[in-house]
């Protein structure tokens, strides 16, 4: 499992981050994201970094497992970073060949811009690692319910979202295995030119699509035969309450926006 995709997985515990409310956990994280827009230098940053330590720590789960969640997107981060480094302009050049030019505010930019990212995806997995995908769905339904008032399905796009989150870990296994059957064939995957290896990616995704296809008519299925028709009239087994410990996260969170304020240059 540590060597596969983390997002959109739950790992069981009794952690603190557990136990809040999952609308909290869901406001927090869309909140840390809007807000780590407003660091904009060393001190804002080692503050949010701080921060999602804490809350790294508080979850109880192996540090490795949010590493992991990095690793998929790492190119992606990279090549936004060395995008800002070559492409952005500033006072101290370093560095100039005709469009190019690296200078000190570049890379200042591309290392915040990695941290940003970094943390992005921390505070996401945290969502997730630590939040069933029946409460998830449970908090984005009750995050939409104003919504209904213009006639929104927002229990179906709930549950949409929830599924689709659910199903992220799933196609991944899917993926390996079917990866490790065409190796099995004397396929390499990590071979050749750019469109060579584009190229041995085709044959995954017929099979893939299939797979997808038949879980999806597997779970339509097991959903009619436990009599689900929507979310109208429909009452909840598990209940959302909020305490406390709730309220204290949201303040935490106000006075992380408090401080980035103060700390904005």
């Amino acid at each position: 499992m540590m060597d596969k995709l983390i997002f959109g997985r739950y790992i069981p515990g009794d952690s603190l981050i557990h136990r809040l409310d999952p609308r909290t956990k869901l406001l927090g994280a869309i909140w840390f994201i809007i807000i780590i827009f407003l660091a904009n230098n060393w001190i804002s940053y080692v503050a949010m970094v701080a921060f999602v330590l804490a809350a790294v720590k508080l979850t109880q789960i192996n540090p490795k497992f949010f590493i992991n969640g990095v690793k998929p997107l790492i190119w992606l981060i990279l090549f936004t970073v060395v995008l800002q480094i070559l492409f952005t302009s500033g006072q101290t050049i370093w560095f100039r060949f005709g469009p190019v030019v690296i200078s000190e505010e570049g890379l200042l930019n591309g290392v915040f811009i990695f941290l940003r990212f970094v943390l992005i995806i921390f505070m996401s997995t945290i969502l997730t690692l630590t939040t069933m995908p029946l409460s998830l769905t449970d908090a984005i339904e009750f995050l939409l319910r104003p919504f209904a008032a213009i006639k929104l399905p927002v229990h179906e796009i709930a549950l949409m979202l929830s599924i689709a989150l659910r199903f992220v870990p799933t196609l991944m296994d899917e993926t390996e295995k079917i990866m490790n059957a065409q190796r099995a064939r004397g396929i390499d995957f990590g071979e050749g030119n750019i469109y060579e290896q584009m190229k041995a990616i085709v044959p995954l995704l017929i099979p893939l699509f299939v797979s997808s296809f038949n879980r999806a008519e597997e779970l339509a299925t097991a959903m009619e035969a436990r009599g689900y028709k929507g979310g109208e009239g429909r009452t909840k087994y598990r209940q959302l309450a909020w305490s406390g410990r709730d309220t204290a996260v949201m303040v935490t969170f106000a006075l992380l926006s408090v401080l980035l304020f103060v700390l904005r240059t």
